[in-house]
């Protein structure tokens, strides 16, 4: 597909209810059920005249790249599943940056399912006169792969260069891509957004299907558009709109919402279906042949039951057999054998996921594939096996199932990676019979962060302590990443480690007693520590010594503005965009010279759907004490809870303490 049609939509944009205006945009509308057929030699229902009359004004458009005079997207499909999708933009470009975009696309097919053929792509200006007819340069290749596994993939990639692009030219172009050979007879899925992000002068979708075919159509705020015209054994659906105007995006903005136009269709297999299809892909790939055997005797030769001997098979193929990058659709859907992936030594997902199932169940346990989206969660109601890109394995265990990665390397056995939570996944049994899965989702508290600073403070402003950073659950994942293989660090490496850990606390303190532990490690506790020793963590003022608190800042007066700033509000608020579902605890425990007493803030605490926020300052003794926690959620609430949202920051703003005075005894 064409950057066109898969552009980051970060900016949402919303179309005002209209009639349908396809006779201002087509020179005719076709009666009959059949979609246009566009070829090289243009499309009979566009007129290109027209359309590129619909310039606009760059100074109409001050916050915008370029716009779409038309975006256009014809879908044809059979009821065994091939079809062709057409895809038509015209372009203005009205910035530098709009350049950026346009003067270089590229198109991807995958060979032997499908032909991809670039109908035209040209520059224009604004009058319509041409100034390049065809790229300038065009290259095709195939997918890259990493050197060190040079394995097949059967994508392709067409990449073209675009001579005369610039700020206030158009682009225009055409492609298809036809699909001659289904994966999975009977099964198709596509999608449209009506909303780009961009402003959209004109935009319409067609679905040109069998009669025959009652096709799944998944709208949202698109209902109103939706026109049908069946006819000579053919049902056309069209989706038309005009002057989808560009809306500024929101914070934190959630789904579903009556903001975002969308259109999805799919074809009427079933979950059923495509579970029966994977299993008899899979068939004869779960075999475990001697030679694994020999090679499983030494990686479960010290473990003392079937748990422990899964969990080392576990960790060998997510970290010992090297993760190959191709996707389910682009490496083909069936696997390679299991001794085929043991022998080279690398697989992709369905592979790594297939050796491990192969391996639990030669052990007597109860695994299954199961298949996943890492894009985002695939709609439950739109069976297809297009929604899916990776696969992980299930595991049977007393207490329900557990899901394994196997792709992911510093992910402890059996918890469920943060990425597919709340997700949908498809578990395949062998008998073609399938499970419409809902992965769980981790509660907040058990993926938490804690730091610690405990030490004392001497006369002269010097410190010495230590200092502590643990993670666990899903927070856990970066901490193993920065400390993969930490066991075999040189003495060099610890050095600039315990240097890196020190400074993170006071800039410019000394590190020792380095305590590490191996990311790599599943069962071993993320933790990290050093003793810290530093000068001058106090700053003079008179009589007074001013100690700056070495712990994370929540407030965030640039985001309350941004809120305040950005008038009613469309869009509804995802709390895990505004706070991670986790909880994060940063604590400052640090023993005062004799006499010394410190000038205590207020305590803040602060409590909303949006999550909860404490600041603790206290003295006993010597003693001073402060403790930052902040814990986050999950859920969605309505756009009208911005004013909430914007109360509960204003409420952790009020903790905008940045040092603690500390007074010397006897000192005024």
């Amino acid at each position: 597909m064409s950057q066109a049609r898969t552009q980051n939509v970060s900016q949402i944009a919303h179309i005002a209810p209209v009639a349908t205006l396809l006779m201002s945009l087509l020179i005719a509308v076709p009666s009959a059920a059949q979609a246009p057929i566009v070829t090289p030699e243009g499309d009979p229902s566009v007129n290109s005249d027209t359309i590129y009359q619909l310039a606009v004004d760059p100074a109409d458009y001050p916050d915008q790249s370029y716009v779409y005079l038309l975006d256009d997207g014809i879908v044809r499909f059979e009821e065994d599943g091939r079809g062709a999708r057409t895809y038509r933009q015209v372009i203005q470009i009205l910035t530098r940056d709009g350049v950026e975009d346009w003067a270089e696309q590229t198109f991807s097919y995958l060979e032997g399912r499908e032909r991809l053929r670039i109908n035209w792509i040209r520059v224009l200006n604004l009058d319509g006169t041409i100034i390049s007819d065809g790229p300038s340069h065009e290259q095709e290749t195939s997918a890259p792969v990493p050197e060190a596994y040079p394995v097949y993939t059967d994508l392709k990639l067409k990449r073209v260069s675009l001579g005369g692009a610039a700020s206030g030219t158009l682009v225009d172009f055409s492609y298809v891509t036809e699909t001659v050979e289904p994966p999975l007879i009977g099964d198709f899925y596509s999608g449209w957004r009506v909303t780009t992000g961009n402003p959209v002068m004109r935009s319409r979708f067609m679905v040109d299907v069998p009669a025959s075919v009652e096709i799944r159509i998944d709208e949202q705020n698109t209902a109103s558009m939706r026109q049908v015209v069946e006819q000579n054994g053919r049902r056309v659906y069209t989706w038309a709109a005009a002057d989808v105007a560009a809306i500024r995006p929101e914070p934190f903005a959630g789904s579903p919402n009556e903001v975002n136009q969308l259109v999805g269709i799919s074809s009427p297999i079933s979950w059923d279906e495509i579970a029966q299809w994977y299993a008899d892909q899979t068939r004869d790939r779960f075999t475990v042949t001697p030679e694994i055997e020999r090679t499983l005797a030494g990686i479960v030769e010290s473990a003392g039951t079937r748990e422990d001997s899964l969990r080392a098979v576990h960790r060998w193929i997510a970290q010992d057999i090297r993760y190959v990058s191709l996707s389910l659709g682009r490496g083909g859907y069936q696997p390679r054998r299991p001794a085929d992936v043991v022998e080279t030594g690398f697989g992709d997902c369905k592979d790594k996921a297939t050796l491990f199932v192969a391996i639990a169940r030669q052990f007597g346990a109860e695994s299954y594939p199961v298949l996943v989206s890492l894009a985002g969660e695939p709609d439950s109601t739109m069976p297809s096996i297009g929604q899916f890109d990776h696969m992980i394995a299930a595991l049977v265990t007393p207490s329900g199932y557990r899901y394994l990665d196997l792709t992911a390397d510093l992910i402890p056995w059996g918890e469920v990676p943060d990425y597919i939570q709340g997700e949908v996944g498809l578990l395949v049994r062998p008998d073609g019979s399938g499970e419409l899965l809902r992965f769980p989702l981790s509660p907040a508290d058990s993926n938490l962060v804690v730091e610690l600073l405990s030490g004392e403070l001497e006369t002269d402003g010097s410190f010495q302590g230590r200092y502590s950073l643990s993670a666990h659950g899903t927070s856990e994942y970066s901490l193993r990443g920065s400390f993969a293989g930490s066991k075999e660090y040189t003495t060099e490496q610890r050095d600039r480690m315990k240097i890196a850990l020190a400074n993170t606390v006071f800039e410019g303190a000394r590190g020792d007693s380095l305590e590490l532990f191996d990311g790599l490690d599943l069962n071993a506790t993320p933790r990290v520590s050093a003793w810290i020793e530093a000068d001058d963590v106090t700053q003079r003022n008179g009589t007074d010594h001013i100690f700056t608190l070495p712990l994370p800042d929540f407030t965030n007066r640039r985001l309350i503005a941004t809120l305040e700033s950005q008038g009613k509000r469309r869009f509804p608020i995802d709390i895990e965009q505004v706070n991670a579902p986790a909880v994060s605890r940063h604590e400052v425990d640090v023993l005062l010279p004799e006499g010394w007493l410190a000038t205590l803030p207020p305590n803040v605490t602060a409590t909303s759907a949006f999550g909860s926020y404490t600041a603790e300052y206290s003295q006993q003794g010597r003693r001073l004490h402060v403790v930052r926690t902040m814990k986050g959620g999950r859920g969605i609430e309505p756009p009208e809870s911005v004013a909430a949202l914007i109360e509960w920051l204003s409420a952790v703003a009020e903790d905008n303490v940045k040092y603690i005075v500390l007074k010397a005894e006897g000192a005024s």
